[in-house]
């Protein structure tokens, strides 16, 4: 009778524990390559054999020891076992601890030949994979195998890493067919995941298509190749230099990361259009997913205090950090895109009439967002008319805008869209109430607080913005004020009133002669106004003397908190004002 490795009970027993353990430790192999980025998996041979373009139905090599670590893969099981051929599959204990049984057991008789196929210098199971998974439990060093050997143009070693030669075959193969080296020999294309070549050419074949419409012919795709390399590849790899990326992603490449941005890029103008630059996707895909430690950091603390912190509490980000990003970008506008909050109703038009009378003069670019609560169905006859009814407003006065609509919290909705902008403008319908507690549940006064961008708040109807009134004391936030004032006035060729009040401690005189210096460096010039007695009725009563049209000014100060509970002049200006009103952060 033929051995049957259940009548041994004590052995069998005893390989259910092994293969027990054996499991456990594929577990952890997994959690290891988890945190360490380096795969634990098998190779699949079919996919190996695919991207090495390995020939041929192989050459029988007949019966051979070989060695058990240059096993690498498997033909079908890749799934099953781990690299090390640790057992994944709870199904396959029966099994493994009847090999196990007969290998150890001197009754059992030995086991067959495994069957592999040699691709280089290492091996793929196409039968036998319990074998050489309890053979390397038990410390064997080589195990018999019946070989059928493939050529492939590409050497395989035990000691190469497999998916660093499939990348090199895949770089091969993309630069013989877009001849790259050729057109730009200095170009540096490496990527570090294996298929990432075949993304990276559909990008140039895209853009050879479009390339012989415009020119009505039919492009060679090496001319497509270099005329993508320098016209598209190149701005995205600038804009990650810029923003010093690849410290953000350790390990990747710009080849990489060109990717990656563009798919990000690809995501975030299906919401706002196709306005967005190289580098403000570089940028936001930095933001929310850059691997540096304080980059993670920040990303956990915000989400710690939007568990615990209201609103309306929250700082915010730093005072002038828009600014400063502006001064890396050589463009034309200070604000060339806006977003508009429209509401969907009557009143909520007014943000973008504002916004229309505005961007004709800044040369800009109408971008709307509506934000659904409720549970409203984002395809349903009053969305597609709230779209057709934005679309048409925009082309009406000469401009070109498009409304994006999703559900979300309102305030999150539109800080999170802003940062990819540069102004946002909303109707002011409820300001912050003068009660502290409604203060705090304030959205309004939590979206300036949060908000990474001007806002340019509407109260009543629109006005032709001809002539602006901008409030220094002195302070982080109204010197951004002043900065834009100046800008504006500069870039528009209206009138600047500049108003300082006089308050507790705070020599105004000093102030104003500090604004006016700063304007002077500016080419800007500006009637100056100095007022006692409570700030936003000074504010409100020189905008009506002076007769103008918009009143800039900086945001909440550095204590959310003390303003949120004792009032804040900000919000004193936001009730009772009825022009458009520009606050900086």
């Amino acid at each position: 009778m033929p051995f049957d490795p259940k009548d041994n009970e004590y052995g069998f027993s005893l390989a259910r524990a092994d293969f027990q353990h054996a499991r456990q430790r594929a577990s952890l192999q997994e959690v290891v390559s988890r945190l360490t980025g380096k795969s634990a998996d098998l190779l699949s041979f079919e996919e190996v054999r695919e991207k090495l373009h390995a020939i041929g139905t192989g050459v029988n090599r007949g019966v051979q020891n070989i060695p058990l670590d240059s096993i690498v893969g498997s033909v079908g099981r890749y799934t099953d076992f781990s690299r090390t051929f640790l057992p994944k599959n709870p199904s396959d204990e029966e099994r493994w601890a009847k090999v196990m049984t007969l290998v150890t057991d001197p009754q059992g008789g030995g086991l067959p030949p495994i069957e592999v196929i040699k691709l280089g210098d290492v091996y793929f199971v196409q039968d036998g994979h319990h074998r050489v998974s309890v053979a390397r439990q038990l410390g064997a060093q080589t195990i018999e195998a019946y070989v059928n050997e493939i050529t492939t143009k590409v050497p395989l070693s035990p000691d190469s890493d497999p998916e660093d030669l499939i990348l090199k075959e895949e770089f091969a193969v993309f630069l013989e067919t877009t001849r790259l080296k050729k057109t730009r020999p200095d170009a540096d294309l490496e990527l570090t995941v294996p298929g990432m070549y075949e993304d990276l050419l559909d990008h140039i074949q895209v853009h050879k298509y479009f390339t012989g419409l415009n020119e009505k012919r039919d492009v060679p795709t090496d001319e497509a190749a270099a005329h993508w390399y320098d016209n598209v590849y190149r701005p995205v790899v600038e804009a990650i230099r810029e923003r010093n990326l690849l410290r953000e992603f350790p390990g990747r490449t710009e080849t990489d990361l060109y990717l990656w941005v563009s798919e990000h890029r690809a995501e975030l103008q299906q919401g706002l259009g196709d306005f967005i630059s190289p580098v403000s996707a570089a940028q936001d895909l930095a933001d929310k997913f850059g691997t540096r430690a304080g980059r993670v950091a920040a990303r956990i603390g915000k989400s710690l205090a939007r568990a615990v912190v209201p609103d309306a509490l929250e700082s915010g980000p730093p005072t002038g950090a828009w600014r400063e990003s502006k001064a890396d970008q050589d463009e034309e506008t200070l604000f060339g895109n806006l977003l508009v909050a429209i509401s969907g109703e009557d009143a909520g038009w007014t943000a973008l009439d504002q916004a229309l009378i505005f961007a004709r003069r800044e040369s800009s670019r109408i971008h709307g967002l509506h934000v659904l609560r409720g549970g409203k169905e984002s395809g349903s006859q009053k969305m597609d008319s709230l779209r057709e009814a934005f679309t048409r407003r925009c082309e009406q006065a000469g401009l070109t805008g498009g409304l994006a609509i999703e559900e979300s919290d309102v305030t999150d909705a539109i800080c999170d869209r802003a940062r990819l902008v540069d102004l946002v403008v909303l109707t002011l319908t409820h300001p912050p109430a003068d009660q502290p507690f409604l203060r705090l549940s304030s959205g309004f006064r939590a979206l300036i607080q949060k908000c990474p961008r001007p806002i340019l708040a509407i109260p009543a109807d629109p006005t032709e913005l001809s002539s602006a009134l901008v409030a220094y004391d002195g302070g982080a936030k109204s010197k951004e004020a002043l900065f834009v004032a100046a800008y504006l006035a500069s870039r528009w060729k209206i009138p600047l009133t500049v108003l300082s009040v006089e308050e507790s401690g705070v020599d105004a005189e000093d102030i104003l002669e500090e604004a006016d210096e700063y304007l002077h460096t500016r080419s800007v010039r500006a009637s100056l106004i100095l007022r006692a007695g409570p700030v936003a009725e000074a504010i409100l009563r020189a905008a009506g003397e002076s007769g103008s049209q918009l009143l800039i000014l900086g945001g909440y100060g550095s204590n959310p908190v003390l303003e949120a509970v004792l009032g804040s002049q900000v919000d004193s200006v936001l009730r009772q004002s009825r022009l458009p009103m520009l606050i900086c952060r």
